[in-house]
């Protein structure tokens, strides 16, 4: 039995492509979910479906009544999403919201979704890579878009959290998620131009362990503000990554061969941390990288 078995767990953004996947997850490990969403969705079932503003206090206090657990899921997730100003300004006082109020109510737990752009290298409007492959947290970071800048101050506002609170919360930087049908389909674009995935180091993860690492991010035995990558273990390209990184990054540092299709980002913190392992893998053949 889950340990979030009967337990009320807050999901803000519960609409959205994760959060669809999240309280379905949680749904099936007994979890009484309350699903904060600014908009309806007729495939959202949950215990308690609140509509709001994850901005709003009001809004954010009355989602978080009886809440044991927090997933923070509510952002405008691009760039393009809105004007800077609004992506900017929504994320990071939705965030700085939702894990103010549950700190102060107590609450011991919250994961939230940060992302891959937290570094600022995929939408960064210079032409520039990764420091080194396998890519890692502690990665110096080059912000050029509102969005990334959004997800960085997000990931401080996780730390300031804890040290205020002693609220545990877990960040996951996540890569593009999706469902399998449209991963096969990018895995496709993938192979045709193989150079666009380099800033994302062709990384990639199903909505379902995206789904699953949050429960392992809600119930493992970590205290602190923890940021992750996660990803598949395995890239959206049919080469093999040497081969992509010997034709599109020959000039970037690498500490270690990659076997196969090995995704080149270092997941060791969030296998040993939280026994993350992804569960849905794309199943592509390894061609021969002709250019």
């Amino acid at each position: 039995m889950s340990p979030l078995n009967g337990r009320r767990v807050l999901v803000t953004g519960a609409a959205g492509r994760i959060g669809l996947a999240t309280v379905e997850h949680l749904n099936e490990l007994g979890a009484r979910v309350t699903a904060l969403t600014n908009v309806e969705h007729p495939d959202l079932k949950a215990d308690r479906v609140l509509i709001g503003d994850t901005r709003s206090e009001p809004d954010v206090a009355r989602a978080l009544e009886g809440a044991e657990y927090v997933v923070h899921l509510a952002a405008l997730a691009h760039p393009s999403a809105g004007t800077p100003y609004d992506v900017y300004a929504i994320n990071v006082v939705s965030t700085f919201n939702v894990l103010a109020q549950a700190g102060a109510l107590g609450i011991e737990r919250a994961v939230i979704a940060s992302s891959i752009n937290a570094t600022g290298i995929p939408f960064n409007p210079h032409e520039i890579k990764p420091a080194y492959f396998p890519w890692d947290e502690k990665a110096p970071a080059d912000v050029g878009d509102p969005y990334s800048l959004s997800k960085q101050n997000d990931e401080n506002t996780a730390r300031m959290a804890w040290r205020r609170w002693g609220i545990d919360v877990v960040a996951f930087r996540f890569p593009h998620v999706n469902s399998a049908e449209v991963l096969q389909r990018l895995a496709g674009n993938a192979r045709e131009t193989p150079a666009a995935g380099l800033r994302e180091a062709w990384s990639y993860l199903d909505t379902r362990d995206a789904a699953y690492s949050i429960e392992l991010g809600l119930t493992a035995p970590a205290s602190g503000a923890h940021t992750f990558f996660v990803a598949a273990g395995t890239t959206l390209a049919p080469y093999a990554t040497e081969d992509l990184l010997d034709a599109f990054a020959p000039d970037v540092r690498r500490s270690r061969r990659f076997i196969g299709r090995e995704v080149p980002i270092d997941l060791t913190a969030v296998r040993t941390v939280l026994g993350f392992q992804a569960r849905h893998e794309l199943d592509l053949p390894t061609l021969p990288l002709e250019l």
